[in-house]
């Protein structure tokens, strides 16, 4: 699954055949392919298919829309969305092209209607043809979507559009979906009960006849930095600081109001907004009085609330106009009010030599969605393109002197104008096909663009361009400079070699049609003109030599940014090496605890997950997963126990019973269960018996996991064995001794809810015993006094316990059946849409214990511990990232366990998405 990309002082070395001249090396790229022209989308964005051929995108062009390819903004996981547009014949993958390859299903295939011209307009002007090619005549209409980690299980939905769907934009979150088609109609999909493979739509808007060529969420104002000459600092507010950055429209009490926005090829600009209430408000207006064809068309935000619109109508000797666009609301309408701003010329079109050689503009993108002052613009022919980096800036206009002297006011203080500069422009390329962007928030002043050059730090500094012979070059943002290049299908070239001296082939190359980086740009997904869906691993090095510690201080510093502002972190696993896993989770604890209290608390469920996703990738530290994921369980039991206990007298002052009870447990040492009950306030803890009988399951947990804990300290010497960790982790062990006396007072109100232990003696207190055990382990490790090494009598009374208790089998969490932990090996990964590949395993985890489940051992409903069994008739929900499974609908209606299965409803407890699972059949 490796394909080749230079770079990655780190990484596995590249095949020989794979090298491009003058690189030096080579670093790792994962690809996926799929066949069949219909595209399908994954989880790291969005994915669209080439669409009908219209004429719609500009004077020069194949006659047709692109697909597009977009990642979502997840703050829960990767996910990616296709749109499915011409079906193309299947074409074999070339020899010795690496990359995943995904087949397809048969596509469903829908009977394409020519568009309605509406009464009064003029016919469109038809396309210059590049190339004489056949016009499609099927058309499907269907989005796809699929999780990175499983791209195999596919999700169709029926959009239901009556034309062509041109744009899919997600949100922040990715949890909602904009879709938008060549009939003006607006759909907005949301999660159905929070399943990634579940989506349904209930709003919309309609601009009606009129193809939408734009659109973007409205900005919810949140923007971060990320300051890379800070990566040193120990305080996550001075690596990463908040931007003031203004809402596009604010509700009562400065709250973003949601909607979106959306340019249509007549120069219509449109704005829906969602109302608390469920309403929407959408209003249309023209961009300017005179209004134009806008065959592209992007969108940015302004730090004041506004928003930018760039249009172009697709020819060369056009100007690229831009316009201010304010949104209001006004007696509960939508009001939108637009300006116009200062418009340019590419300068290759003012050149009298290239002016009829590059007759279309075929890319118009700003380089960030909240940075409007710098365009990207690319002007190609049918053999070559150009490509274009202007910047917006303020410019003093001189005053004549004669108005000086009329107006001495004027003289002090020199007029200022906004004024189109171009920073940096390419030579002649080959044809440009597809152009992605970073969404990484490195600012891009000349300082700091010097640090990032200083500090090695390339991640985010580059853009990616797919060219038609098959090649993607990631270029610098602004220099427009050649960081690295990747060769697909054709035999590799000379990057100094000119694009016009090349040697064409005799047909068509394999190239992207559609490209999205992901958020911390380590990751570049595509789908190219055969209809297959790839992803390429790009090293964070771009070919540069970099030591060890330097590489590990970059991984840390995107792990740190990913682990502040919610974004997932899959793409940095792609270039985590099993001998970093350890260092990386140990300097990302120490990090950790250099943070103040406060924000300690806001992450550390967070930093669990992300330990938990880093070990996996090492044979040595796949334990650890196991106890990452017990102790996120154990930390939401024990809040959720504590938050049903109430003070007797509601006037109670200062601590509530949950932080009393931490107290007195941390304060009193005695190895007596029943002299600590007494220190505290009983009749705090009386809850109704229905309540207490419903959380049985989870108290049973409770008890059988201290029961294993003790069981295996005489074994701890074997860091293999599940559970290792917690054996000199104070705080959790004073959790469970907190619970352990929670359970105790239950216990008095209804015995029934206590765990039940199969003894040897019908005599023994089993919970007195493991109390005092467990209290003995817990003064070893805890945080007040030095860590010793429990005594020998502590050991042998652990080594007897198996002869006094019946030790349990817990259910761990299976190891993932994901892709990331799968993706060392040096040699491609090819995979079919809609086929479970039988991936290998690691011969060290193949060795654990209770990791492994056979395909008729019985499942269990890892959130409410209860058994499946091994063909569950219940409907069934799995995590994307960790693999825990639960069952959809409750079978507990009682107040507590609503209130511990709401905790879930939207993500895992490792903050991964829900998919549904279906029915496995006996």
């Amino acid at each position: 699954m490796y394909a080749n990309y230079p770079g990655s002082g780190a990484g596995p070395e590249p095949l020989p055949s794979q090298k491009s001249p003058g690189s030096g090396r080579a670093a790792r790229a994962t690809r996926w392919c799929g066949e069949d022209g219909g595209a399908r989308a994954g989880a790291l964005g969005r994915v669209q298919a080439p669409a009908r051929s219209s004429g719609r995108t500009g004077q020069f062009g194949t006659g047709g829309r692109p697909p597009c390819v977009s990642l979502a903004g997840g703050h829960n996981g990767p996910g990616l969305c296709l749109r499915v547009g011409e079906m193309a014949q299947e074409h074999p993958l070339p020899v010795g092209a690496p990359g995943l390859r995904l087949v397809l299903p048969q596509p469903h295939r829908l009977h394409h209607r020519p568009p309605q011209r509406r009464p009064g307009c003029a016919p469109r002007p038809a396309p210059i043809p590049c190339h004489q090619a056949p016009a499609p005549t099927d058309l499907t209409r269907m989005i796809h979507i699929l999780d990175t980690e499983h791209p195999w299980d596919v999700h169709s939905i029926n959009s239901e559009h009556s034309e062509a769907i041109t744009c899919l934009e997600w949100d922040q979150s990715g949890s909602r979906l904009l879709s938008a088609d060549a009939d003006g109609q607006i759909k907005c999909w949301s999660m159905a009960d929070h399943l990634a493979n579940s989506w349904e739509s209930h709003v919309g808007s309609l601009v009606e006849g009129d193809p939408i060529v734009a659109l973007s969420w409205l900005h919810n104002g949140v923007k971060l930095a990320l300051h890379v000459e800070k990566s040193g600092a120990s305080s996550f507010g001075e690596k990463f600081s908040r931007v003031k950055f203004s809402p596009s429209l604010t509700l009562f009490g400065g709250k973003p109001m949601e909607g979106w926005i959306a340019v249509t090829v007549s120069g219509l600009v449109t704005v829906s907004l969602l109302k608390p209430s469920g309403q929407v408000l959408t209003s249309t207006e023209s961009l300017c009085r005179l209004r134009g064809r806008a065959a592209l068309a992007d969108i940015a935000f302004t730090g004041g609330g506004n928003i930018v619109v760039a249009t172009a109508d697709g020819s060369s000797a056009s100007p690229v106009q831009f316009y201010k666009v304010c949104v209001s609301v006004v007696s509960e309408k939508c009001r939108i009010d637009t300006e116009i701003l200062p418009s340019l010329f590419m300068r290759c079109t003012t050149d009298l030599n290239r002016r009829d050689r590059l007759p279309a503009i075929t890319h118009l993108k700003f380089l960030a969605r909240d940075m409007s002052e710098q365009v990207l613009l690319c002007a190609s022919s049918q053999t070559s393109s150009v490509v274009e980096c202007w910047s917006l800036r303020k410019e003093g206009l001189p005053v004549n002197n004669i108005f000086q002297q009329l107006s001495p006011a004027v003289g002090d203080k020199q007029p200022m104008i906004l004024k189109w500069r171009i920073l940096s422009a390419t030579n002649d390329l080959d044809r440009v096909s597809a152009v992605a962007l970073p969404k990484l928030p490195i600012s891009l002043t000349n300082t700091d663009l010097k640090v990032a050059s200083d500090t090695q730090f390339y991640p985010g500094l580059g853009l990616a361009l797919a060219f038609h012979d098959g090649s993607v070059h990631i270029v610098h943002r602004l220099s427009l400079q050649t960081m690295a290049v990747f060769y697909s299908s054709a035999a590799p070239r000379s990057v100094d070699e000119p694009a016009i001296k090349r040697p064409r082939t005799t047909g068509p190359a394999i190239h992207f049609k559609a490209m999205q980086l992901s958020w911390t740009s380590l990751a570049l997904v595509g789908i190219d003109s055969h209809g297959r869906l790839s992803m390429l691993r790009i090293s964070p090095s771009m070919g540069h030599s970099l030591d060890v510690g330097l590489a590990l201080r970059h991984l840390l510093f995107l792990l740190e940014y990913c682990m502040v502002t919610g974004y997932d972190w899959w793409d940095i696993l792609l270039h985590v090496q099993p001998g970093m896993v350890q260092s990386l989770v140990e300097k990302l604890h120490e990090e950790y605890t250099r943070q103040k209290a406060e924000l300690q608390q806001v992450l550390s469920t967070r930093i669990l997950a992300m330990k938990a996703s880093l070990c996996k990738l090492s044979p040595c530290t796949v334990t650890r997963v196991c106890d990452y994921h017990a102790k996120l369980f154990l930390i939401a039991i024990s809040s959720t126990l504590k938050s049903l206990l109430r003070p007797h007298v509601l006037n109670t002052p200062d601590k509530s019973p949950g932080d009393r009870l931490t107290e007195i447990c941390a304060k009193i040492t005695d190895v007596d269960i029943d002299k600590v009950m007494i220190n505290l306030k009983t009749e705090e803890f009386v809850l109704d018996m229905n309540t207490l009988q419903a959380l049985q399951q989870l108290l049973q947990w409770v008890g059988d996991f201290v029961l294993y804990l003790l069981a295996s300290l005489p074994n701890q010497g074997s860091p293999l064995r599940p559970g290792h960790s917690f054996l000199r982790d104070g705080t959790s062990l004073g959790m469970l001794r907190e619970l352990m006396v929670v359970i105790r007072i239950w216990g008095l109100l209804k015995p029934s809810c206590l765990p039940v232990y199969t003894a040897t003696s019908d005599t023994q207190d089993s919970m007195s015993l493991l109390f005092r055990l467990l209290t003995k382990l817990w003064i070893c490790c805890r945080d007040e006094g030095p860590t010793s090494e429990p005594d020998e009598a502590l050991v042998d009374e652990c080594c007897l316990l198996p002869s006094q208790l019946l030790i349990p089998t817990l259910d761990w969490l299976p190891v993932s059946d994901g892709l990331v932990s799968r993706l060392q090996p040096k040699q491609p990964l090819r995979l079919h849409f809609g086929k479970t590949p039988a991936l290998p395993g690691s011969a060290t985890t193949l060795q654990l214990d209770g990791l492994i489940r056979a395909p008729g051992h019985p499942k269990t409903d890892h959130l409410r511990r209860l058994h499946l069994g091994a063909h569950p008739t219940e409907e069934c929900k799995a995590c994307t990232r960790c693999g825990c499974v639960t069952m959809l609908k409750s079978p507990n209606k009682t107040t507590a366990v609503k209130q511990w299965e709401q905790r879930w409803i939207k993500n895992c407890l490792c903050g991964g998405l829900w998919r549904r699972v279906p029915l496995s059949c006996p």
